[in-house]
């Protein structure tokens, strides 16, 4: 019987999980048949070992595989394979490792969107096309703090023009409308639109051939303007998004607001983008507050 096979196939007729979700849950199981001689009889501490000592493997990752194996083996007790799960009188522990989400400051984002103040005219018509989606890409990425993932999702139908408005494609397979508040960066989109009108495909931002940009692909043409912005940080899109979020709640907004705007599932992931901001308004008030200094 191939329970992997199985399993997937029960995953997708029963599960609203994307195609990443999919894969995860694919290689994590592929990794563990690897391992385990005896799937219905498996030594689970064994393989968390593996995964520990050997793999060295961060938490985060090794309890997201602990999730899938737990799911699988539910999965055959419901079909009747096993009468227990493996994992009935096993508890992990795990430290909890509190990261802050790293952010570029206003300063290297205006060195960022600077690169985009230059004259099309001495371009070359493939150079024209290229820096017109660089710029929509980059700076729609700035001004709404959308996962890269989800901008290479947008198409030509999800632009809702007279509301400035854009339907973003989540985790999930989660919808939600985000509010392109800027006009510069509006105006961006819609130059990018118009060249994009009569296409062969749907998509707002697509590679030299024509195809769908890849996650990949939007990484390498944000290296490329944080190089030519001489930024020294090393950074990813991601730091848009972590900057969108911080800057949000340093001018006010609330917690609320903020968690929809960005598509998250539970406002404890939002949560810590407050901590950023508390605790660079400590190292602004420790640095500059006079009354230190009286």
């Amino acid at each position: 019987m191939n329970y992997l096979t199985n399993f997937i196939n029960y995953l997708q007729t029963t599960k609203n999980l994307s195609e990443k979700t999919f894969k995860a849950y694919s290689c994590d199981l592929k990794q563990f048949f690897v391992f385990e001689k005896n799937i219905l009889h498996p030594d689970i501490c064994a393989f968390i070992s593996y995964l520990n000592k050997q793999l060295r493997l961060k938490d985060t990752s090794i309890r997201r595989k602990i999730i899938t194996l737990k799911n699988f083996y539910n999965f055959l007790i419901d079909i009747e394979i096993i009468d227990t799960s493996p994992f009935g009188k096993l508890k992990f522990r795990f430290k909890q490792e509190k990261k802050l989400p790293k952010t570029l400051t206003i300063n290297e984002i205006r060195k960022i969107l600077k690169c985009f103040d230059l004259d099309l005219a001495p371009l070359s018509p493939f150079s024209q096309k290229e820096y017109v989606r660089d710029a929509a890409l980059i700076d729609l990425l700035i001004s709404t703090g959308i996962r890269i993932g989800e901008a290479a999702a947008i198409t030509l139908d999800d632009i809702i023009k007279p509301d400035h408005t854009l339907l973003i494609h989540g985790k999930g397979r989660k919808q939600r409308l985000i509010y392109v508040s800027s006009p510069i960066t509006w105006e961006r989109l819609k130059i990018l639109i118009i060249e994009r009108k009569n296409s062969q495909n749907n998509y707002l931002f697509v590679n030299r051939y024509g195809q769908p940009l890849s996650i990949h692909g939007i990484e390498d043409i944000y290296k490329k303007y944080v190089k030519k912005a001489q930024i020294t940080t090393k950074s990813t899109p991601h730091y848009l998004r972590h900057t969108f979020a911080t800057n949000l709640l340093s001018n006010g907004a609330d917690l609320r607001s903020v968690q929809e705007i960005l598509g998250h599932a539970s406002v404890a992931t939002t949560q810590i983008y407050t901590e950023v901001t508390i605790a660079r308004k400590k190292q602004v008030l420790k640095k500059f507050n006079y009354r230190n200094k009286i």
